[in-house]
């Protein structure tokens, strides 16, 4: 059976975006009269037929759009604080892609060892896993933000009415702390916040507290940042599906 191959226009021109056309005309080989099958990013798959094909170029009409329904329910946003080394979050940014998730946000926390991020280049990968992944959905990918600005932006103060978000810290401070698969609705937008390799800081956690995320854990194994967040969007993922 030949492989399904998508290709990322999503402003649906009717010209594929250069990356895209050059893979097309000068890998594939394909042209005029063939068929190509699109994604838009936002939930929907076409079939379409190509009417030109040369150079840097590729034009196509659209025959079908083929609407998808989403494998999970909620939204799944993860915030995390970036790895030292880009390759470990570029790594984890893939496979939580082909996992499936909505949402991703770095964190420029304290004891952060990265106060910097390339956000086009993780969503280049993140483009590339949704396609390799057959995924309808293309996740955000936010810049990086200051972890009080964060929590502020996407908390809910002491006080407030239940916004039907559930929002969850993981750390490693002593402290009573449920597992995080057994607090997850299925239902509900969930955000859970990773912090760097040395902890979030005991202040950062109380903020965090105090603008609605409750501490919870991923287990007994002291885990790597990269793979905390991938074990994050991985039980967000099963708890929705």
């Amino acid at each position: 059976m030949k492989e399904i191959r998508y290709f990322y226009d999503p402003l649906l021109s009717g010209n594929l975006p250069e990356e895209e056309a050059k893979h097309v005309v000068r890998v594939l080989r394909m042209k005029e009269g063939d068929r190509i099958n699109l994604m838009d990013g936002c939930g929907n798959f076409y079939e379409a037929e190509i009417t030109m094909a040369a150079n840097h170029r590729c034009l196509y009409k659209i025959l079908e759009k083929c609407e998808q329904t989403k494998a999970w329910n909620g939204e799944i946003h993860l915030a995390v604080a970036p790895t030292k080394l880009n390759d470990r979050i570029e790594w984890m940014a893939e496979k939580a892609t082909e996992i499936g998730w909505d949402r991703l946000s770095f964190l420029n926390c304290q004891f952060s060892e990265r106060r910097t991020i390339k956000p086009d280049r993780i969503e280049k990968i993140v483009i590339s896993a949704t396609k390799q992944s057959h995924k309808a959905w293309v996740p955000q990918v936010d810049e990086m933000t200051l972890f009080n600005d964060f929590v502020k932006l996407h908390g809910l103060p002491e006080g407030s009415a239940d916004d039907g978000i559930q929002r969850f810290i993981c750390h490693c401070y002593e402290g009573e702390k449920e597992h995080l698969k057994n607090v997850l609705q299925k239902d509900r937008k969930s955000i859970v916040l990773i912090g760097p390799e040395g902890d979030f800081s005991v202040n950062e956690v109380t903020l965090a507290q105090k603008y609605g995320f409750k501490p919870v854990t991923l287990g007994t194994s002291r885990l790597r940042t990269e793979t905390a967040a991938l074990v994050a969007v991985h039980l967000m993922q099963l708890a929705k599906s």
